[in-house]
């Protein structure tokens, strides 16, 4: 493969990251929408309807650690058929079901096949074809795909749902998982190694001109040390308060706020719309501190300090909208830079530590944890507080904090893992030795 192929196929790697995305997201956006009607079409209460989405995030974590597995030995392809489908099956086979039962295990068993395939399998594809200066934009147009679903996924149920019950709309919703996801496994491609090409952007040197040494790590190696734990909680706060304002919003809108469903769902959108230019702007900003720092870890730790800043700074606001509509909708602009940095930005702290060789199922493990307990605590917490409070006060104050805790983590992340790994080497040297 010469380089010009080599650049279209990474094209291809971003090309059918960004479908993922946009399915997973898509479901993630969608369920905010569906959340009302969902609940008074089978005569739920709001957390006892938010169970199936922690459910499915918890099935959802559980396949991403398995589909870390299956990139680092055949690439994305087959994840993204195994999304299709089941992706595709939870849609379809909720939309039938009458019984509180039926729809906990059809959402959140098949629903949660499908989307466990697609994050960490986005993530790392982007990753091991572009490192160092240019993963964080290539990234960044690769992550669109989030803010895309949110705006045109969220303006067609809006339009569905004026007209048509909820279950036609995850008819239809099942249809565009199904082909958007067989396309992306068409656009999919193996490792660069696989075709005997190195991944674009040289990780940068040390400021003394020393090139950065990479090694490969094992998944017991890499969580004896604290930078991947200190990823993990940093990542796991925030995805419980990014989680429940997601899942809550528009019914906050509504039932705190007071403004229709329509014009709810319009807020909503605001965060996709200022989206598709945070994604990849803030990507530049990202690459450009690695560049800036001449050290990607250094980089990187910086944008998830202020990533939850902003999502501090957007909760404030938020509970401020009952005041003027303005500030929500500055509240949702800054949710879009915060979502831009956070989500890619630890997966770009930890391979920057880790190294490309070995992110795939180290990342994959980390998404277990960060994901069998960060959305699923987050959604049913936001419909806990609304359940027994009767606003949603509590549930955004302790998104709030949930954001602060975070930073707190990020600003103890370290710069490198070598500590660690002297010490693995001195004692291989005193092993041998004593032999």
């Amino acid at each position: 493969m010469n380089d010009q192929q080599a650049r279209r196929t990474g094209i291809y790697v971003v090309i059918a990251s960004w479908l993922a995305v946009f399915c997973l997201f898509g479901y993630r956006s969608t369920f905010s929408i569906l959340l009302g009607p969902m609940s008074e079409g089978m005569g739920l209460t709001v957390s006892a309807t938010s169970l199936g989405y922690s459910l499915m995030m918890t099935i959802y974590a559980v396949t991403a650690f398995f589909s870390g597995m299956i990139i680092d030995k055949w690439g994305t392809r087959p994840a993204f058929v195994l999304g299709a489908v089941f992706g595709a099956l939870g849609f379809y086979l909720t939309s039938l079901q009458s019984s509180y039962a039926g729809y906990l295990f059809t959402y959140s068993f098949f629903a949660g096949i499908g989307t466990g395939m697609l994050w960490v399998s986005s993530t790392v594809s982007v990753r091991k074809w572009y490192v160092g200066t240019s993963y964080a934009k290539m990234w960044g147009w690769a992550f669109m795909g989030a803010p895309m679903a949110q705006v045109v996924l969220s303006l067609g149920l809006k339009g569905i749902l004026k007209s048509m019950d909820w279950r036609v709309a995850m008819q239809i919703l099942a249809v565009v998982v199904f082909i958007a996801l067989i396309i992306a496994a068409l656009f999919a491609r193996k490792n660069p190694e696989d075709y005997g090409v190195k991944p674009f952007g040289e990780m940068p040197n040390a400021a003394d001109g020393a090139v950065q040494e990479q090694r490969s790590w094992t998944v017991k190696e890499a969580f004896k040390t604290f930078p991947v734990w200190g990823t993990i909680i940093a990542f796991l706060t925030s995805m419980l308060a990014e989680f429940l304002v997601w899942s809550q919003v528009v019914n906050f809108f509504v039932q705190d706020v007071k403004l229709d469903l329509g014009t709810a769902t319009n807020l909503y959108i605001v965060i996709g719309v200022s989206g598709i230019i945070t994604m990849p702007l803030l990507g530049v900003i990202a690459d450009k501190l690695v560049i800036k720092y001449h050290n990607e870890a250094k980089g990187r730790k910086i944008m998830l300090i202020f990533g939850p800043a902003i999502g501090v700074l957007a909760c404030a606001l938020l509970l401020l909208t009952k005041t003027h509509i303005f500030f929500g909708i500055i509240a949702c602009v800054l949710f879009s830079i915060y979502w831009a940095i956070e989500p890619g930005g630890c997966a770009g702290y930890a391979g920057a530590i880790y190294g490309r060789k070995s992110i795939g199922k180290i990342w994959g493990l980390a998404t277990l944890v960060v994901m069998g307990i960060g959305p699923a605590v987050g959604t049913y917490m936001g419909g806990f507080f609304y359940d027994n409070f009767g606003s949603y006060l509590g549930s955004m104050l302790f998104a709030l904090g949930s954001f602060a805790v975070s930073i707190g983590f990020a600003c103890l992340l370290p710069l490198t893992a070598e500590k660690k790994k002297s010490q693995s080497n001195e004692e291989d040297v005193t092993s041998s030795s004593q032999a």
